[in-house]
């Protein structure tokens, strides 16, 4: 298989604009005649669908939730990048370029993260038209703060509800189209397979998730926006909804999955307190900029944090990472938190967390001030724990978060399916082995406002295909695999509920393929998962029917696709010699603990072709060139 990544040629500032101009496209008359697939309505999907919609397409978009709001998109909480300058404080498009490129430990792509960043600009115009309300300086101009992994303030913000409020603007520009008719939403519906005829993507298969009907669905094009499968690791700060599933069906009908082992971990969470627990809390990377990270330097010093003098604290970010300080990226701070915690100077009961300290800018700022800036998310903090932020520090520990990996897309945003097109975090494309905070926003609202209104006409007008139904037989053969998959796991009858082997499945995923891994690790997980995996199919118990709600009934068969799924994960981290941004390899590291890469074996994109439940899964690779940014050892010291 050979992976045409489709980069236009020219200077890299002019290859969008051009490639826009040279782009076929489908004239307003015609554009009614094609119907187009949206599954997801998180940031991606919303915006897609309202982009889309407003164009003149036929669009059928489908929730798995009761409601479009309920998309994960709504608990970003920090902010999202643009590079708008409006600090003065020597942003640009190219150093937002460049601090992707970087903090992604070069394993992406210059074109599309060039493109990012020259959109990001337009994103902000297009949510405050919207009405979206972001946060103002007291002149009225759009304030600015600073996330991880830069050195300017680019991040815009709406208190520590920026995902909120964009996904309600995103969300009531797409509900203004299917008031118009142009979008038709179908809400409770989890996509179950891809239905491909003749090499392309023409249709989906979903249940309702009410009634437990299966329905067919036929298009011109799929566009796939169901967001990231960090949930695989059972504990994560992503909601119990959030899955593998539709990315992992689309992959089991031809689409190649890429840098699946990318996954990052968040160094800002509220820590595990037990195993009563389905998901962890995030606290925002944006606390960050006005608290101060730090541990005990003694590991028997276990007096109250108030207790402990300034000679006695180690601000080990600070110490480490003078130019960058708190303000490292996710990955950086994550592997300091768990080394600091390994040598014992962790604190709490667990001994796994750090200290996230505001006293300082209290007494810089006032109370006030931080409570204008964070007062919900300080709020969050203390009615999960008990505890007043504002009087001591807040207790934190990284946890498994957002997943660079995904469904491999050329620039074009269209997978190795033609007509399958991949948007938002269910991609890989633009964030590398690391994603920088406040650029996941930014990236699904690129693709759906921004990208796909582009490149999806110029496959329509390119290819045109016959006019298919759901009498086709491919539908009819989708909708018989997906019955018998839900035939077989009904009948198992075991005795172990789907979360008792979620739950095994994501301890095993975090001591052997998480925050850390080996060659050692990673042998026993590839050993230990098809074993878990066989004995799901023969010890499950899911109860009830298939022809109505079912709730056991969904997440079985998610979790039945994070067992097959879990495999290529540690199959790729185990090739992947080299350690990267979010993918830390023990036996490759600096003898200060920072990641090395292998530029010469491992610049490229590893993606990975189905072969068949049970069976070895071929790597493909597309190799990373670097004209603009030469790849250099990381540093934020």
């Amino acid at each position: 298989m050979k992976l045409e990544s489709r980069i236009p040629g020219g200077p890299l500032a002019d290859k969008w604009d051009r490639h826009k101009f040279e782009s076929k496209l489908v004239a307003p008359a015609n554009r009614r005649k094609f119907t187009v697939i949206v599954v997801g309505t998180g940031l991606a999907g919303a915006s897609a669908s309202a982009s889309l919609g407003e164009l003149g397409y036929r669009v059928l978009t489908f929730c798995i939730h009761d409601s479009p709001r309920r998309a994960h998109s709504i608990a970003a909480q920090g902010g999202i990048n643009a590079a708008k300058n409006y600090r003065n404080d020597g942003d640009s498009v190219y150093r937002l370029f460049y601090d992707t490129i970087k903090g992604g430990d070069y394993r992406s792509r210059e074109a599309n993260v060039y493109r990012l960043a020259q959109v990001s600009v337009n994103i902000i115009d297009q949510c405050v038209a919207q009405g979206v309300p972001f946060a103002r300086e007291y002149g009225g101009l759009l304030d600015n703060r600073s996330f991880g992994g830069a050195q300017v303030s680019r991040t815009f913000y709406a208190r520590g509800q920026t995902g909120q409020q964009l996904l309600l603007g995103a969300y009531q520009s797409m509900m203004r189209q299917v008031e118009a008719g142009s979008v038709t939403l179908f809400p409770n519906r989890e996509m179950l397979d891809l239905v491909v005829i003749a090499d392309r993507a023409r249709g989906i298969v979903v249940r309702d998730l009410v009634t437990g009907r299966l329905e067919s669905y036929a298009a011109d094009a799929v566009l796939l926006c169901t967001g990231g499968y960090g949930t695989a690791f059972y504990l994560s700060t992503n909601a119990v909804n959030t899955n593998v599933t539709a990315a992992w069906r689309c992959h089991k009908r031809g689409a190649v999955f890429a840098n699946p082992c990318f996954t990052q971990i968040h160094p800002t969470c509220i820590p595990v307190s037990g195993e009563h627990q389905s998901k962890l809390t995030l606290m925002s990377e944006s606390l960050r900029n006005d608290g101060r990270v730090w541990v005990p330097k003694d590991p028997s010093d276990t007096r109250p944090p108030q207790q402990i003098p300034e000679g006695d604290r180690d601000y080990y970010l600070e110490r480490r990472y003078p130019s960058f300080g708190n303000l490292v990226p996710r990955d950086v701070a994550s592997r300091a938190a768990k080394g600091v915690c390994d040598e014992g100077r962790g604190v709490g009961e667990t001994g796994l967390a750090v200290y996230l300290d505001f006293t300082d800018a209290i007494e810089r700022l006032g109370a006030n001030v931080i409570r204008q800036r964070y007062g919900n998310l300080f709020d969050m903090y203390q009615k999960i724990t008990d505890e007043n932020p504002y009087r001591v520090p807040m207790r934190i520990y990284p946890a498994v978060h957002y997943t660079m990996g995904g469904l491999w897309v050329d620039y074009n945003l269209m997978s190795t399916i033609p007509g399958l097109h991949v948007l938002g975090e269910a991609n890989f494309s633009d964030h590398g082995a690391n994603r920088l905070g406040a650029s996941a926003l930014m990236q699904g609202l690129a693709d759906g406002y921004f990208v796909i209104p582009y490149t999806l006409p110029n496959y329509l007008a390119a290819a045109p295909v016959p006019a298919v139904t759901t009498d086709h037989e491919a539908f009819t053969e989708a909708e018989h695999a997906v019955q018998a998959r839900i035939d077989r796991v009904l009948a198992v009858r075991g005795s172990k509920t789907p979360r008792e082997f979620h739950r095994e499945l994501g301890r095993l995923l975090w001591d052997d393929v998480g925050m850390t891994r080996n060659a050692e690790s990673l042998s026993r997980a590839l050993t230990t998962i098809p074993q878990l995996h066989e004995q799901f199919w023969q010890d499950v118990r899911v109860p009830g029917k298939p022809n109505n709600l079912n709730k056991n009934l969904e997440y079985a068969g998610r979790v039945a696709d994070y067992l097959e799924f879990a495999e290529v994960m540690a199959r790729d981290a185990l090739e992947r010699r080299e350690s990267c941004g979010g993918h830390f390899r023990e036996e490759f590291q600096t003898a200060d603990g920072e990641a090395v890469r292998n530029d010469e074996r491992f610049a490229h994109v590893a993606a990975w072709e189905f072969t068949g439940v049970g069976r070895a899964p071929l790597r493909h690779v597309e190799p990373l060139v670097f004209e603009f940014v030469k790849p250099t050892q990381r540093s934020y010291k």
